[in-house]
């Protein structure tokens, strides 16, 4: 007798390939913010004083209600971006 051998296979998905920022923990804009940090350290005079001057950031940030704009509050952490 001859014997017959049936083989399958299954089909899974691919597991959803993850950035290294997010297995750090990190989001997208502190990631940046830190890879651009990185390069500006690693920068020669007279660029470095150049690209030192434009490392810091701020922002405004206001609440709308009824069609009115609320009250503005300044943001320059990045910690407190997006509160």
């Amino acid at each position: 007798n001859k014997q017959q051998t049936t083989t399958t296979t299954t089909t899974t998905m691919p597991p959803q390939p993850i950035t290294y920022w997010r297995m750090a923990g990190m989001t997208y804009v502190q990631y940046v913010t830190s890879a651009a940090r990185s390069v500006r350290s690693a920068l020669k005079e007279p660029a470095k004083s150049k690209a030192m001057r434009n490392e810091g950031f701020s922002y405004n940030v206001s609440s709308w209600e009824a069609g009115e704009q609320g009250v503005k509050t300044r943001v320059t952490d990045l910690g407190a971006a997006g509160k």
